[in-house]
């Protein structure tokens, strides 16, 4: 079956990258794409996700930033956030199987905040199902190889853009 991308809108979106005080981003494991193996599909990704039609982007990253990590925004100072949207498209083999089929891919708003609490703060079941199994926080240039190939474009980006505040 082939499908009309040029129907498909974006998925609206945030991501955040989170910082810690030694300069290390927060990274989940997704348990969608875990693996026993511990090999390919063994994904990792910073937090973000969907921007509701009544949310303004910086109330979309605070709450998803809150849902999926249980980190509140009292726990974080807000440092940037990127000029522009950043674009990506699902593969093939996730095409009409994401967010009901209505989507090609994300457009997504990104931001960059300081985790000023401590690792005790960070509850992955603060909201139901979690997304993420487990966590961690890595230097900055391990990023692109911890995440789904598809989505490495955009978090290049995002690295390049937020180097400087890192």
């Amino acid at each position: 079956m082939s499908i009309d991308l040029a129907g498909l809108p974006y998925r609206p979106c945030v991501g955040i990258m989170l910082v810690n005080e030694s300069g290390h981003v927060f990274v989940g494991q997704r348990i969608d794409r875990k693996t026993n193996s511990g090999g390919e599909g063994d994904f990792w990704q910073m937090p973000q996700g969907g921007i509701d039609p009544d949310e303004e982007v910086r109330g979309a990253a605070f709450r998803e930033l809150a849902e999926e990590t249980g980190i509140t925004a009292d726990k974080v100072n807000l440092l940037a956030q990127t000029r522009e949207e950043l674009f990506y498209d699902l593969p093939d083999d996730l095409l009409g199987k994401l967010w009901g089929g209505q989507y090609r891919g994300q457009r997504q708003h990104w931001l960059l905040m300081r985790f000023t609490g401590s690792d005790e703060d960070v509850r992955l079941d603060a909201h139901q199902p979690p997304e993420f199994c487990d966590w961690r926080w890595v230097s900055p240039d391990q990023i692109t190889d911890l995440i789904v190939p598809f989505k490495r474009r955009v978090y290049r980006a995002v690295l390049e853009e937020f180097a400087g505040l890192l």
